[in-house]
């Protein structure tokens, strides 16, 4: 933990287009014992509620989301694009239910007030669940964006969470 330094989100000068949909993001979360990432290019930043937020969106079939609704905490790890990659690319296809894919990935865990987060990355967002919601398809008004991205009607769940902690590796 020594490497990294909690800093002011509004010090933050990354482009969030370019992180989530160039970088991508490990959403990790952890339920009892059981830790588990996944990679996501959905989400944002900004303010909501009076709060530094951050929202993720995450199918219902994924094992991370089973970690989310249990936790009130989860982290959103951003490491260098290049050097992860297929670090990154494993991570959001390998299901963590029959595998543990962080330790496959050599990816080292650690923990800031009990959330789990990777060493590796050069940003760490710890947040704070405050909602959630089921997407549904009847929600849609550009009715080709559910077509496109949801064919098996798979509807995301929307999470808002309250950024807590904003931590630079200052090794990275």
């Amino acid at each position: 933990m020594e490497n990294f330094k909690g800093i002011d989100p509004k010090s933050v000068y990354f482009n969030p287009f370019s992180v989530l949909d160039d970088t991508w993001m490990l959403i990790t979360a952890q339920a009892g014992d059981e830790v588990n990432t996944m990679t996501a290019s959905w989400g944002g930043f900004g303010v909501l509620w009076n709060k530094n937020v951050a929202y993720i969106f995450v199918r219902p079939q994924r094992y991370t989301r089973e970690l989310i609704d249990q936790a009130d905490y989860f982290s959103l790890n951003i490491l260098n694009h290049e050097k992860y990659k297929k670090d990154l690319e494993y991570l959001g296809s390998a299901s963590g239910r029959n595998e543990d894919k962080i330790e496959k990935a050599k990816l080292t865990l650690a923990y800031r007030n009990d959330v789990p987060y990777f060493v590796e990355a050069e940003y760490v967002l710890t947040c704070r669940k405050l909602s959630r919601q089921q997407i549904a398809k009847d929600s849609f008004i550009a009715t080709e964006i559910a077509d496109q991205n949801y064919p098996s009607d798979d509807f995301s769940i929307v999470y808002v969470g309250e950024i807590e902690e904003f931590l630079v590796n200052e090794e990275a």
